[in-house]
């Protein structure tokens, strides 16, 4: 089973999706491949933030700063039963396409790898306020989870893997996803948004079942003369 994960590594309930995922997977009996696609919240973002994501946000929804960072303790106490101490107030509004080239470049490594610089990157950003779009952020990121350092530096030096990203995007809308996080599953079940555990673990479940069908018996269970069985055949 394949799960695509559509989100950002600046998108908060992205990472709240994130846990409530693996927790259901982790009750989950089966085999399960997940790669994360790209999804830009804010393509034209700076490159490299100064500005609080607090002040960006009260300012494109037209909201006193009070009641943005209202709206964000909220968000913070909800993270934090799902086992994150999200810094939100000290985040900056960052460019996020770099990191999600670096992503396709971990993919390329294999789908664990990939998983891996994920989780570094929501790290980086949500639990210690560090800038993602800053090429040092990304690149000790990358090399922590084991990533060539020269393929890093080759890419964030480039625009390698850019089309990528752009199709993962275009992709996002054909499914009609209009925001994040978007998972599908098995390419035929989506879940808009950090469902809870329940909601992950019914849809697993079914997708599982869909592939794997049981059998169905025609005309009843044979019994007498009708069967061969351990004991022989009676004739």
């Amino acid at each position: 089973m394949r799960i695509e994960v559509w989100s950002d590594v600046v998108c908060p309930w992205c990472y709240v999706g994130k846990r409530r995922l693996e927790s259901a997977l982790a009750a989950f009996e089966h085999p399960v491949e997940i790669v994360y696609r790209s999804f830009e919240l804010d393509p034209s973002a700076p490159r490299h933030g100064h500005e609080l994501t607090l002040t960006t946000l009260a300012r494109k929804y037209a909201r006193p700063e009070a009641e943005m960072r209202q709206m964000m303790e909220q968000l913070i106490e909800t993270a934090a039963a799902d086992g994150l101490d999200m810094r939100l107030f000290d985040n900056v509004h960052t460019n996020t396409v770099d990191a999600h080239r670096l992503l396709h470049l971990a993919l390329s490594d294999g789908p664990a790898r990939q998983r891996d610089l994920k989780e570094a990157l929501l790290a980086a950003y949500f639990l210690r306020a560090e800038d993602v779009g800053d090429h040092g952020v990304l690149r000790a990121a990358a090399l922590e989870v084991g990533l060539d350092a020269a393929r890093v530096d080759a890419v964030l030096a480039s625009q390698e893997y850019a089309d990528d990203v752009a199709h993962d995007i275009a992709q996002a809308r054909a499914y009609g996803a209009t925001g994040v996080p978007f998972y599908v599953v098995d390419g035929r079940y989506g879940i808009s948004g950090a469902q809870p555990v329940e909601v992950f673990t019914a849809t697993l479940e079914r997708a599982w079942s869909d592939a794997h069908p049981a059998v169905q018996l025609v005309g009843g269970v044979a019994t007498g003369a009708d069967v061969c069985g351990p004991d022989g055949c009676s004739i």
